[in-house]
């Protein structure tokens, strides 16, 4: 059981690392220096990689609990 948890710890942090990577296409310093405030919203693609990244930080989150509830 501890072994899976633990397998499971590294697929979600390489699966959020790499999300949290392909998601800041328009961040660093061009944002900074850039005055330009523009709302627009998340379709298709984009949306699904937003969500996706909300998921597997939850799930990392939720794993992180149970290692330490099963390590006590």
């Amino acid at each position: 059981m501890i072994q899976f948890v633990k397998t499971c710890q590294i697929v979600f942090s390489l699966s959020l690392v790499g999300l949290v990577f392909v998601q800041t296409k328009g961040g660093g310093l061009s944002s900074i220096v850039s005055s330009s405030s523009m709302y627009r919203s998340r379709r298709g693609l984009e949306k699904i990689i937003f969500i996706s990244t909300i998921l597997m930080g939850v799930l990392f989150s939720l794993n992180s609990l149970l290692f330490l509830y099963i390590n006590g």
